[in-house]
């Protein structure tokens, strides 16, 4: 158990507030038994926490004759039809961020997801009136796991990011909170531990995250062990 100060709160979106992962990986497995590509879990779960653009980018020959524009849109297309896996609230993260803003703490989200779609889950989740600032992935240059996203969210807060603390359920993300010099909190609700050993702090999800006098965070999922002395 931690106790953490903080003069600011930024989290992820998909798998840190809302669990729309499950949703999102049958969209990109659409996309790739659409094309006849190859993939397995591995390729599926590099998009977690990333730009879909930036990622199909990098596996771009793995569809000849098609422009990432044409990928992307036609992942987003496969959004609309059936059969998707419902998206519901990752637990403990409306009540934590309803009483984050009810201690007076700045609060950010920073999402690889486009500005409509990040707004309708906001909304979704009754909290979008809570937030100050919504970064999205056509505010920045570059997605994570680089820091952009989460160092505009702090300057745009009024704070340093020293003294913020951020949430992502995704290597990626935690990559981008800890070179933007926040603290970051792990939300296993994505991915095994392991792969968020990045992080300062791990959490099974939101549970086990209370607001207390400060305002602080008490934490109460263990340390990654490479962060333990």
């Amino acid at each position: 158990m931690a106790v953490i100060d903080l003069d600011a709160a930024v989290f992820d979106l998909d798998g840190t507030l809302i669990d729309t992962e499950p949703r999102n990986r049958v969209m990109w497995s659409r996309l790739f038994d659409a094309h006849g590509a190859p993939y397995d879990d591995a390729v599926i779960a590099s998009f977690a926490g990333r730009r879909g653009r930036e990622v199909l980018q990098e596996l771009a020959h793995l569809f000849p004759g098609r422009t990432v524009e044409e990928l992307f849109e036609q992942a987003l297309s496969f959004g609309t039809l059936p059969g998707l896996p419902a998206a519901a609230p990752v637990p403990g993260a409306v009540g934590l961020v309803r009483s984050l803003a009810g201690a007076g703490v700045p609060l950010a989200v920073v999402t690889s997801g486009q500005r409509a779609y990040a707004e309708d889950l906001l909304a979704e989740l009754g909290v979008r009136h809570l937030l100050d600032v919504v970064v999205t992935a056509g505010d920045v240059a570059t997605g994570k796991p680089h820091p952009e996203g989460y160092l505009a969210a702090a300057r745009d807060l009024g704070v340093p990011p020293a003294a913020a603390v951020g949430f992502e359920d995704a290597p990626a993300g935690v990559a981008a909170v800890k070179s933007a010099g926040m603290t970051c909190v792990g939300v296993g609700t994505t991915q095994p531990p392991d792969a968020l050993a990045g992080a300062d702090h791990v959490v099974a999800d939101l549970n086990e995250v209370d607001v207390v006098p400060g305002p602080a965070l008490r934490v109460r999922g263990p340390r990654p062990r490479e962060h333990q002395s």
